[in-house]
């Protein structure tokens, strides 16, 4: 399945199949790789593709460079961005060469805003491995460090010139890695598409047990991909539309930065997220009570979080205040008018701020 993005740097594809990783080398210009290549990846992903796809890009005669980070979000950081840059730099890699991400999100971010930054814009590709980099994260063009006070606080939108989206990867995801990506499954059905919350409704628990199969995950990828991808042409900088993509992710955010970024993954972070969101919009008298409790079905079937240090109410409100969503002291909060239908709140009361602390800290 191929999806095209339309971003200001021009259309990019999302290519999605089982297999796709040989592509890289079979037709690297068509996978969007121009002169030499550094692969980024982290430690987890590269004994299980990263050497491979090292080999065959040797044997295409592509001279990489692998570049290996720890693996988990405490790599977004502006120490591992320099650990890269420095590697590009002993490696000589110039504005004409091209960054591959191999990994999952926090890859996918740290390496895109490496390649960003790097002579003001290396070429990316991403070839996400996890299934949550897979229908989110390396779609869209945003790229980010952490910064011990939020996350995703220092970055830029750099769009990569090809997604290699090979579903064969998920096989080898554990399961709490499987559930992180399905959350943002299931946040993007709740905002924009019914009938594929409805299909999850039945289809959840066999996707988190790892029963599907390689054609199953591509069309769980596809059409999810296919939602981001829309919103993303229409709205690229996040000004808008896109904006909907949030649900859970405020107070989820808030909840990552105050607990350290690491304990909690982000998929279960905005799970808790999405809860809150679900209680203020019933709350709002925008979603019935019957759809809320549809989608409390869908989310009390994700795992609990592993116990976490509970963060305090003010720790987490303080998190939220420096959120990228909050502007001239406000809060932007993605409610749902509905399954399937999103709707952002320009400026929720602090009533109701509170009110959805409450609920994400009952979550934990």
């Amino acid at each position: 399945m191929r999806v095209t993005v339309q971003s200001r740097a021009g259309a990019y594809f999302v290519d999605i199949a089982p297999g796709l990783l040989a592509s890289l080398a079979e037709d690297p210009a068509g996978t969007g790789i121009s002169g030499r290549v550094a692969v980024v990846t982290d430690a987890n992903v590269r004994p299980l593709w990263g050497d491979r796809v090292r080999a065959m890009l040797a044997g295409a005669g592509l001279d990489p460079v692998l570049l290996e980070v720890p693996a988990g979000e405490g790599s977004k950081t502006l120490a591992q961005a320099d650990a890269l840059w420095t590697g590009l730099i002993q490696a000589g890699l110039g504005r004409g060469d091209t960054v591959l991400a191999l990994g999952g999100g926090v890859v996918g971010d740290l390496a895109g805003f490496v390649a960003a930054t790097y002579h003001r814009g290396l070429r990316l590709v991403h070839a996400p491995t996890t299934l949550l980099a897979q229908v989110d994260s390396s779609i869209g063009g945003k790229v980010a460090i952490d910064h011990r006070l939020g996350k995703n606080l220092i970055g830029a939108f750099h769009p990569p010139v090809r997604v290699v989206a090979d579903v064969s990867t998920l096989r080898t995801l554990p399961v709490r890695e499987r559930w992180n990506g399905l959350a943002e499954v299931v946040k993007t059905a709740l905002v924009l598409d019914g009938e594929l919350f409805g299909e999850l409704e039945a289809a959840l628990p066999a996707l988190g047990g790892g029963r599907a199969d390689d054609e199953g995950w591509a069309g769980v990828v596809g059409r999810t991909a296919a939602l981001k991808a829309r919103l993303v042409s229409e709205d690229e900088l996040e000004r808008g539309p896109r904006m909907l993509l949030n649900l859970g992710h405020t107070v989820g955010h808030a909840l990552e930065a105050a607990t350290g970024h690491g304990p909690l993954t982000h998929g279960e972070a905005v799970v808790v997220g999405m809860r809150a969101a679900v209680a203020v919009s019933e709350r709002l008298g925008r979603l019935g009570p019957e759809e809320a409790r549809r989608i409390e079905a869908v989310l009390s079937r994700f795992p609990r979080p592993l116990p976490v240090p509970r963060p305090s109410w003010d720790e987490v409100r303080a998190a939220l205040g420096r959120d990228k969503k909050a502007s001239a002291g406000k809060i932007r909060y993605v409610i749902l008018e509905g399954i399937g239908r999103g709707a952002i709140e320009p400026s929720l009361p602090e009533e109701l701020l509170a009110f959805a602390i409450d609920r994400a800290l009952e979550s934990l």
